[in-house]
């Protein structure tokens, strides 16, 4: 398979989508309306990144924008679960109080949000199935999957070890 094009591109995106995940702890500092033109950016960034590595076809491209759509907007979700999560643990570690109590819930939350999110990943599975060839697909979940690993790099590389 062809390496992303753009990889620079490809970085920054990745690493502007951070914003994505804490929003609502950035958006204590900005008001809303700058952190929504951010997130439409970012958006846009990513949907022309997968625009061009997906080598769609017009009719290919008409079915899967919008099941591109609605998974974004269902990721949406566990991306503010991610994004409450270290808003929590940010919080503890400021009052450096993390009991083994509050470490429990965390870990129970971050397990629940890991889960989320390859539920959600098989139930788009035959929605991308209907409207994209197997290898299609398979680019599709391989481009998504790399955009949040390197996110998820990211902010693991921010984040401090529990102690």
């Amino acid at each position: 398979m062809k390496t992303i094009r753009n990889t620079t591109f490809f970085l920054t995106l990745a690493a502007a989508a951070m914003i994505l995940f804490v929003s609502p702890v950035l958006s204590q500092d900005k008001p809303d309306s700058n952190m929504q033109i951010v997130r439409d950016k970012i958006k846009a960034d990513k949907k022309l990144l997968v625009a061009e590595n997906m080598e769609l076809t017009e009719s290919e491209a008409k079915a899967f924008w919008p099941v591109y759509e609605a998974y974004q907007n269902d990721l949406m979700a566990i991306n503010q679960r991610i994004g409450r999560l270290i808003e929590s643990y940010a919080a503890d570690c400021q009052k450096t109080a993390l009991t083994d109590e509050k470490a429990e819930k965390l870990i129970a939350e971050l397990v629940g949000i890991q889960k989320a999110e390859a539920e959600l990943q098989a139930s788009y599975v035959p929605k991308l199935s209907k409207v994209l060839s197997p290898k299609k697909v398979a680019r599709y979940l391989q481009i998504e999957t790399k955009i949040r690993a390197i996110v998820k790099y990211e902010l693991a590389a921010q984040i401090p070890l529990v102690k």
